[in-house]
């Protein structure tokens, strides 16, 4: 079996759906499934990662030939807005034309059920939920950072932080509220600014942010971010899965996760604290509270322990298998 595992732009975007690309083909190396990265119909299978105009291209071409086509749902125009700027004004017409993308696909590949859930308004097509999964192997020794990126950042435990892009869905403006509110607590966001793709509203709140808290930019080895970090808060809006916060589980951190449809999975109080996005106008202070009650030592010990044992189910160990179930399937 040969697989074309293309992903359209892949010089070009970065965050999760980069990562999640790499986590499939360290899963194909672990299963021994012969891939190319390019775009090719002399295959069993073609599976397109971002299904951008050559995609599409390719798609129709191998449906014409009897090749079977997997798509990935990474790409939803739910959580495509407030991301970078123009983003808002393209998610409306972003759902027409995934509808049609997907929908020339003999299967879906979904991170999650929330995320299998929002495609079923996009296409009929079969859908699958695989895991992006986390690589532990990635973060390994990452406790030996942890002085080196106290002291880069100016961090005292225990540090609120969150990894990723630093985008206004992702919940910039409560993170930044919090750290507004919790003025002894040390909050830090390690991951790519990019101010110029960010839109007016995004920009003012990092830089009028307090104090206390720091946006890093890049990192050179996203380990340290773990390692600096006590308490992952994540109040994302939106979210298909979220890999950040399956590394943060991985790594024994205590979670702080708004409490919409995508973390259904994980319990408040044995695994993560969650917070009602109905709280309203009392949101920051429910974040606060949740972040308060993480000052103690022995609830961050339990809930991260908690963590960690539930997020070895998303090792890619653990779900190789099933991209080799799917390929044969097909």
């Amino acid at each position: 079996m040969k697989v074309s595992h293309y992903f359209e732009f892949e010089e070009r975007v970065t965050g999760g759906i980069r990562e999640s690309v790499v986590h499939q083909r360290k899963m194909l190396d672990r299963e021994g499934i012969a891939y190319t990265t390019e775009p090719t119909l002399d295959a069993d299978v073609l599976h397109c990662n971002l299904m951008g105009p050559r995609s599409v291209w390719y798609a129709k071409r191998a449906s014409d030939r009897g090749v079977p086509v997997v798509a990935h749902t990474h790409v939803t125009a739910e959580d495509f807005g407030d991301s970078f700027r123009f983003t808002n004004a393209l998610a409306k017409p972003l759902k027409p034309y995934l509808s049609r993308a997907y929908g020339l696909a003999d299967a879906l590949v979904c991170p999650s059920e929330y995320n299998r859930g929002v495609i079923a308004e996009y296409a009929d097509a079969p859908t699958t939920v695989i895991s992006n999964g986390v690589d532990r192997e990635k973060l390994a020794g990452f406790e030996s950072l942890e002085a080196e990126y106290r002291d880069r950042y100016d961090l005292d435990p225990p540090t609120v932080f969150l990894v990723g892009h630093v985008i206004k869905r992702k919940g910039l403006e409560t993170f930044v509220d919090l750290a507004r509110a919790l003025p002894d607590i040390d909050f830090a966001w390690f991951g790519p600014l990019d101010l110029s793709l960010k839109g007016r509203e995004t920009t003012r709140l990092i830089e009028e942010s307090p104090d206390n808290c720091t946006f890093t930019g890049f990192v050179d080895d996203v380990r340290g971010a773990f390692a600096a970090g006590d308490v992952f808060l994540f109040p994302t809006h939106e979210e298909n899965e979220g890999i950040a916060l399956l590394e943060a589980m991985t790594a024994g951190k205590a979670v702080v996760v708004r409490d919409i449809e995508t973390f259904s999975w994980l319990d408040d109080g044995e695994d993560c604290l969650k917070v009602d996005p109905a709280a309203g106008d009392d949101e920051t202070a429910a974040f606060a509270d949740a972040i308060r009650r993480l000052s103690d030592p022995a609830l961050r010990e339990r809930l991260g322990s908690n963590a960690e044992a539930r997020s070895e189910s998303f090792s890619l160990d653990a779900i190789a298998e099933r991209y080799r179930e799917l390929y044969e399937s097909l």
